[in-house]
Formats: structure tokens, sequence, C-alpha cells
């Protein structure tokens, strides 16, 4: 076993048990500690943990190995993920906490009164929340046999474990103090390498030289054949959209809106998160630069390859092997390591919460019990589906969710806050226009052809938010204005409940 992977092992041990020791019994005591951890955690707290969440393996890894793939195509996904909370500030964040749902069916139960709709919506939120375990699970295995040198399965094996102890002993009131440390562990483990680095290279000084020019330039070629220019447009915009909208549906960040005292403090509490996220994704954005720079863009994966890496999704993993030499390459890459292993736990623990809150609240009576019955399914299909599927690249996985959730999800959330006129029909169909549309077009064209360059049909399919998500609005508007059912009888005191602040606390002025 060489010093870099003793290092390593030793940096993911240290993540874990931190993890498992902020997870400890005797946080959670009440049904809403483990659903909502009792609406108590206070804005800053709650922007840590969302931030905890929603920096995974694609934010972590991917972004940076996607600049080092596909120059500036790789920018989009950091301004899409924090676009994504702009919207979610100005249209949803206080609306949902007065809400006073639990869940998103929950919150579909209360806006149109349906039966079909809630079973609708807890197949979708199920559904979500394993398709974005599954990168998480992949992504520990990558990172854990490229730096680590330990067989594929233990990665995943691993952060399932860790998972279901802290879920199964706290819920969310667990899961919220252990997320919230976890965003200040992996921007430490990104912050640190990149100051080393940057003094290393001395990008500063080279930022004017055409050989830097050079790596960083990217034609139309990168993504798309010579002469479609549309597949450019497409694959960009349709990312871009993707990553905004997708937002909006993502069950682990809506229901994180549900544990904060009130609307106001989910409005402070998306502020200072968008200040969170701004201040992480400036890392990957420039350890994927000078990814570029150290090994340029042709010969990148023979390097990666070469210098013991899996992907370009291993490409931060390498980077301080490929600048610095000896213990300070080892600690380095060991830090990173660390930092990788604490969003795949922080972000696999919000989704398998979410998911089992969901469960529990359709099929085990909504009991602390049904909570850790929801929990044990909520990790054991993805661990089983990520055993026998492949490892696409992580940020291109993971934009298959937000694809699959700004269709199926964001249309009914979002006019469901805001339109009056919405009915449940209309919802329905749109729920299911686009829930079937966006999983169809991507599953054809992963079929029908791989890799980052695309015809421009192709693309349509392979990322299709640019034509899923409009179809998706329309179909939900359309049925609902044009359609045979009505708003349903309520809708005006729920809207009022939804948009009506909270009255301020009296104090006592003696």
């Amino acid at each position: 076993m060489t010093g870099e992977q003793i290092t390593v092992l030793f940096a993911v041990g240290a993540v874990c048990a931190l993890t498992l020791l902020l997870g400890s019994p005797g946080l959670s005591r009440s049904t809403g500690d483990f659903f909502v951890a009792s609406r108590r955690v206070p804005p800053w707290m709650n922007a840590s943990a969302i931030a905890g969440e929603f920096l995974s393996a694609a934010s972590f890894l991917g972004v940076a190995g996607l600049i080092l793939a596909h120059g500036t195509y790789g920018l989009w996904f950091p301004v899409g993920y924090t676009a994504g909370f702009l919207i979610l500030l100005l249209f949803m964040a206080a609306p949902l906490r007065r809400s006073g749902a639990y869940t998103l069916p929950d919150f579909v139960v209360l806006r149109f009164r349906s039966a079909l709709m809630r079973r609708m919506t807890v197949i979708v939120v199920v559904a979500a929340g394993w398709l974005y375990i599954v990168p998480q699970l992949h992504g520990a295995s990558i990172a854990l046999s490229a730096t680590g040198g330990a067989p594929g399965w233990v990665g995943p094996l691993l952060v399932s474990l860790v998972v279901l102890f802290v879920v199964l002993t706290g819920g969310m009131r667990s899961v919220t103090l252990a997320q919230a440390v976890q965003y200040w562990v992996k921007l430490t483990a990104l912050l640190v390498p990149t100051v080393f680095i940057l003094l290393q290279v001395g990008l500063w000084d080279r930022l004017q030289l055409p050989a830097f020019d050079g790596a960083w330039s990217t034609s139309l070629a990168a993504f798309g054949p010579a002469g479609e220019p549309w597949a450019e447009f497409s694959r960009s915009t349709s990312v871009l959209l993707a990553l905004m909208m997708g937002t909006l549906g993502l069950p682990h960040v809506l229901v994180r809106f549900y544990t904060n005292p009130d609307g106001a403090a989910a409005r402070r509490t998306t502020t200072v998160l968008m200040g969170l996220l701004v201040l992480f994704y400036l890392l990957p954005v420039v350890l994927g630069i000078v990814a570029r720079m150290v090994w340029g863009t042709s010969a990148a994966a023979g390097e990666i390859a070469r210098s013991g890496g899996l992907s370009h999704d291993t490409a931060i993993l390498r980077l301080p092997a490929a600048v610095f030499d000896g213990l300070s390459s080892d600690l380095l890459t060991a830090l990173i390591a660390g930092g990788a292993f604490a969003a795949f736990l922080s972000t696999t623990s919000g989704l398998v919460v979410s998911v089992s809150g969901v469960l529990s609240q359709e099929f085990f009576s909504g009991t602390v019990r049904g909570f850790r019955l929801g929990a044990l399914l909520a990790i054991a299909v993805p661990l089983a589906v990520g055993t026998v599927t492949s490892e696409l690249a992580l940020a291109g996985a993971v934009a298959m969710v937000f694809t699959f959730t700004a269709s199926a999800l964001a249309p009914v959330m979002l006019l469901g806050v805001w339109w009056r006129g919405l009915t449940a029909q209309g919802a329905i169909w749109g729920m299911a226009v686009g829930a079937v549309g966006s999983l169809s077009a991507q599953v054809l064209g992963l079929t029908l052809g791989e890799g980052p360059v695309q015809p421009g049909a192709l693309q349509l399919l392979v990322s299709p938010a640019l034509w899923c998500v409009p179809l998706a609005f329309a179909v939900t508007v359309v049925v609902s204005r044009f359609g045979h059912g009505q708003p349903p009888a309520h809708t005006d005191a729920v809207m009022l409940r939804l948009h009506t602040p909270e009255v301020p606390a009296r104090q006592d002025r003696r």
C-alpha cells in the first residue's frame, strides 16, 4: 500500500467518523425531529445544511472534470445550480414553509385534495431520489478506487452504512447537523489544495501566456459536429434550463424549507445559501482551469489514465500528484478525497431522509418506525442499481436527474404556488407528460449514441429539457384552462395561507 493510499484511507475514515459522531443517538426524540427537525433550524445552519447536501458528487468532482474535457461548457453547471436557488428564493421558499407540509406529497394534497395526484407525486419523488443517490454511490466508488486502491464496491457500501446509521438514529435533526458541518469540510478540502496548487503553478503569472489561451479556447467542435451550431446551443441551453428549473423539484432540497421556523426564515436561509454556493463553486472552476493548463485537452484522458485515474471525474483527485511530489501530493490528495466523501455522505443522507419521509407517510403510517423502514428501502434500491449500472460522468448523470425533476415536478410546484387556475387534472397531465417525456428521451438518447459529441437532433434526446420543460408547463396550463376540471373549491384559502406573511409574536413590553 502506497503512502497516498494510506493517507487517503485515513482522511476518508476521519470524515466517516465525524459524520457518525454528529449523528449520534439522542438528538431526535419526536416524530417532528425525524421528519423536519421540529421546524426549529435557524437560517445560517439550514443554509449550511442545504449547501452540504446540494453540493454533490457532480459539484465536487464533476464540474472540474467537465471544464477539463469541454472547456467553457463546464461553466454552465455552477451558473445553473446557483441560478436555480435564486428562483427558489424569489418564488418558492416562503410559501413552501407556510404550507406546513412535511413532504412534497403533503403539499400536493393540501393544494389539490387528489389521491391520484398524491400517488403520482410519491412515485416521482421516490424515483428522483433513487436516481440521484446512484451517482453519489458511483462517485464514492470512483474516488476510493482511484486514490485509495480499494475495490469498487467498498465506497458505495461505506457510504450506505454511514448514512443509514445517521438517518436511523436521528432522522432530519441529526442529518441537519452533519450536513452543516460537512459543507465546511468540503469547502476546506478544496480551498486549501487550491491555494497551494495556485502558488505552485504560478497561475497569475501565466494568465496572459499564449499557451493558456490555447488551452482554454473552445471551438464549436467541442460541443457538436462542424456546421451544426444548433448542437452547441441546444446542449448548453438545455443544461442551463434543467439545472435552474430542476432545483424547484429536488425533494431533498425542498423539504429543507419545512424545517425553518417561518417563511421569513426560509427566505433568509436561501439568501445565505446563495452566498455559500458562490463561495464554493469558485474553487472547482479554478481547479478545472488549472487542470486544463496542466494536461491540456487532447492528451487529458491519457494523462489521467497514466496517473492512475479512471475518468475526467478524477481530475481534481489526480491534480495534486501532477503538480507536487512526495508527502505534499499525498496530503493534498487525501484532503480532496476526504472532502469528496463528505459530499457523497451529505447528499446521500439528504436524499435518504426525503425519500424515507415520503415512503413513511404513504406506506408506514407516518411513524418513526415507518421512517426507519423507509430509510432502509431508500438506500437499498440505489445500492442494488449502482452495482449493475455503468458509471456515467457524474455531472452528466446528475444533469439527467435535474432534467427529470424540472419536467415532472417544477411545473406543478411553481404553478401550484402562484396560479389559482391550476386544476388537479392539469397537474396530473403535466406531471405525467414531463416525467414520461424526459425519461423516455434520455433513455433513447443514451441508447442511440454516447459520448460528448452528438448530432443536433440526437442532442434533443440526450438533453431534452429545452423542449420537455416547456411542454410540461404547456400541458399543465392547457388542460387546466380548457379541460373539464375546475380549480379545487378551497384554492383561495390555500393561496391565502401560502402568501400571507406570518404575524410576529407580540413581545411583552413590561
